[in-house]
């Protein structure tokens, strides 16, 4: 059985595949397997994951499905997994060659999520922008969010962590299929809900940007669903909230986190959209979620209570 499950979902890159395939194959630590799913790719990207699994027919499970979206590719893999731990990797981005052997003191305790740094690349690959955050030793799993919440500028994505597979499959957790930011939807619930959490000080992701996801121009329909998915998100975080044992502090913090990123998508809506939406927000009470440390953040707060299209303007 191997160590480490690594799973990619795959959809139309076959200008970046090779690349990412390559970094997981050249792993200094090979106890892995890798679990390629094809979503339902119109491109090349099959004809190049067929050449991989006549390489490494050992090593590379290679499963092909109708178009599903990322979450519905990344529950399949889980399902296809049997290693000790899980890790996704997008297709377009690619790993450190030592990641596996960086993590692997940690695997040995039995920790059930591990957190790595991630660095920004552009389209020839030259760096950005390294994302730095807190480091850590084993800590509960809400002490660990509390740290992050506050230290750390990126938390919610899936390819930051590698997963205990016992604790995510019994805590049954699922990327929502057929809503956006499923990582924001799920990796902030995994993080409370663990034991145990450390985080490294090694840059062990790379995480592709190119110029076109920096300039793009969805369209509106898209952008509006994207912003009502968000809201979904925190209702279904509420349920979680509900339904468990957290500490003031923890429910005080992701629901602050939330509340921060709902806000923040508001201001993608059209008027006669924003208005509605508005209207969710004040249903669901969720500028009390906004606690202020400052004069500042008093005002942005007092300001929302009053008028929250005004305060759009402001921010």
């Amino acid at each position: 059985m191997p160590k480490i499950s690594v799973i990619v979902p795959v959809y139309n890159t076959e200008r970046y595949l090779s690349k990412c395939l390559d970094s997981i194959l050249n792993q200094t630590y090979d106890d892995i397997e890798v679990i390629v799913v094809n979503d339902g790719s119109t491109d090349n990207s099959e004809l190049i994951i067929k050449e991989y699994v006549n390489k490494f027919p050992n090593k590379l499970k290679y499963y092909k499905k109708e178009n599903g979206g990322l979450s519905d590719a990344r529950n399949y893999g889980v399902e296809k997994a049997i290693g000790d731990y899980l890790c996704f990797v997008d297709s377009d981005d690619y790993i450190d060659t030592k990641l596996f052997e960086m993590v692997t003191p940690q695997m040995d305790k039995q920790i059930e999520l591990i957190k790595y740094k991630a660095i920004i690349v552009n389209e020839k690959y030259k760096e950005i922008e390294k994302i730095d955050g807190p480091v850590f030793e084993k800590t509960p799993g809400q002490d660990a969010f509390n740290k992050l919440v506050f230290q750390d500028t990126l938390i919610e994505p899936a390819w930051l962590y590698l997963y205990k597979k016992d604790f995510y499959i019994n805590n049954k957790f699922e990327y929502k299929v057929g809503l956006y930011h499923e990582d924001f939807g799920l990796t902030p619930i995994v993080i409370i809900k663990a034991n145990s959490v450390i985080s490294i000080d090694y840059y062990g992701y790379y995480y592709y940007q190119s110029d076109d996801s920096i300039t793009r121009n969805e369209d509106y329909k898209k952008t509006k669903k994207k912003v009502w998915d968000v809201l979904q998100h925190y209702d279904n975080m509420i349920k979680i909230l509900d339904n468990g044992k957290f500490s003031k502090t923890t429910k005080e913090n992701i629901k602050q986190y939330y509340t921060n990123s709902v806000l923040l998508k508001a201001k993608e809506l059209n008027k006669e959209d924003l208005d509605l939406y508005i209207n969710e927000i004040k249903k669901r009470k969720m500028i009390s979620n906004i606690k202020v440390k400052n004069i500042k953040q008093l005002i942005k707060k007092i300001i929302l209570k009053l008028n929250v299209i005004l305060y759009f303007k402001l921010v």
